[in-house]
């Protein structure tokens, strides 16, 4: 823990770890409650509570495909013994009931998940028979045996009545739509949304749509945070942009607080004259749980808790605030959903490209991948500055660098946090 004794006292800053600014940080961070949401609307989302098949599946025997349902017994016994001819009593298409029971020399039509008859054990796939008719009944000639239980699902041969289909935990997505369709569940009980309130500061901001004027540039941090926290699963309340005003900064945050679960604020973190989320985190009244993080970019990020509720203050330089998002707001928002906040596991790739940067702090640096010759490399997705907005696009990793005092050279084994699913395409 390194002391920063720079600027005013109530603005001196004690860095903590990355590591210990998330524990600082999960300690007040819990489990939101359960609703339920019709089938429709739960993509996305976190199952509240397991989901028990209420059923066998299948159901019922079915066929693997277009066919004869047969008893394998009175087939040929060996493939050259001759073709053997078995009458045919009904066609079954997928839907349909059987009504007649396959006896010794007798077979029905059966077509891709049919229900099978009484009396089949096996399914003989269309391109191995010949159909033909004889004094007005349906025959059909097989030349080749098939052993017991040839293309015949079982019943509970995927799941049985009892198991568990999905745990309490499990982000429902297209196979798990089609699963939880199958056992007839038309609401599921999933976790609430986190709602995460969004508040930009600094009087040098324009809104998205204004035009441009000297000195000012347009918010960007407020649309890049509302679609991290949809790709999060949180709901996103916007709050709009507060002037470097310390007594509407107070007056908004404690109002936006009430509001939300978290809290996500922008700017305003570090030690100018007019940073005053700085100011406010540093006053009476806030129980300050870290006001700077051995790290960059992002050194300056601070939480604290007001009126019970967490507050985040991120960078407002974007490249900043995107790591900061990732390393401390996306884990709460897991642990929010009841899913482990630690996230996708993280693994090593070689360096791409040799790393000049020395740092008394760790360096979390904006990736990309790429599998070359059997090896996963990784580079930067362009200039790493806290204020550069070009590199975030191409990111979907970050890359871990120790605190360094040598470069590191090209073929270096590093650390890389994957910041989403399908990363490699």
């Amino acid at each position: 823990m390194t002391e920063d004794k720079s600027g005013p006292a109530r603005l001196r800053r004690q860095a903590v770890s990355p590591d210990e600014a998330m524990r600082r940080i999960l300690a007040h961070v819990h489990a939101l409650p359960a609703e339920r949401v019709d089938l429709s609307r739960a993509w996305g989302r976190t199952m509240a509570e397991p989901a028990i098949a209420v059923h066998p599946y299948p159901p019922f025997r079915r066929s693997g495909m277009d066919g004869y349902a047969v008893r394998a017994g009175d087939l040929p016994v060996e493939p050259d013994a001759g073709p053997v001819e078995l009458q045919v009593l009904e066609t079954l298409p997928a839907g349909v009931v059987p009504r007649h029971a396959v006896g010794p020399m007798q077979a029905s039509r059966v077509m891709t998940g049919g229900m099978l008859p009484e009396g089949a054990d096996a399914v003989v796939m269309q391109e191995m028979t010949t159909a033909f008719e004889r004094d007005g009944a349906s025959w059909v000639r097989i030349n080749k045996p098939v052993p017991k239980g040839a293309n015949v699902t079982e019943i509970g041969s995927e799941w049985r009545q009892g198991d568990i289909l999905l745990p309490a935990g499990r982000k429902i997505g297209p196979g798990e739509a089609a699963l939880l369709a199958a056992f007839g569940f038309a609401r599921v009980a999933v976790v609430r949304r986190p709602r995460v309130g969004v508040l930009t500061t600094g009087s040098e901001l324009l809104e998205v749509g204004d035009p441009l004027q000297p000195g000012r540039i347009r918010n960007t941090n407020a649309p890049m945070l509302e679609a991290l926290l949809r790709e999060a699963g949180a709901d996103p309340i916007q709050l709009g942009r507060v002037p470097d005003r310390l007594d509407e900064l107070e007056t908004k945050v404690r109002e936006s607080l009430a509001a939300c679960d978290l809290l996500l604020t922008t700017g305003g973190v570090s030690v100018g004259d007019y940073d005053m989320m700085a100011l406010l985190l540093a006053s009476c009244g806030h129980q300050m749980l870290f006001n700077k993080v051995a790290m960059r970019p992002g050194s300056p990020t601070s939480a604290a808790l007001l009126d019970g509720k967490l507050l985040l203050a991120l960078s407002g330089n974007p490249g900043a605030c995107f790591v900061g998002f990732h390393l401390f707001a996306a884990p709460a928002i897991r642990r929010m959903q009841r899913v482990d906040p630690a996230g996708l596991p993280r693994f090593t790739a070689r360096l791409d490209i040799p790393f000049s940067k020395v740092n008394a702090y760790t360096r979390y640096v904006r990736s990309r991948l790429q599998v070359r010759d059997g090896s996963l490399w990784v580079r930067p997705a362009g200039e790493d500055k806290s204020s550069v907005m070009k590199s975030i696009p191409d990111s979907v990793c970050l890359m871990e660098i120790p605190p360094l005092r040598e470069p590191l050279a090209q073929g270096s084994l590093v650390t890389v946090i994957p910041l989403r699913e399908g990363i490699f395409g």
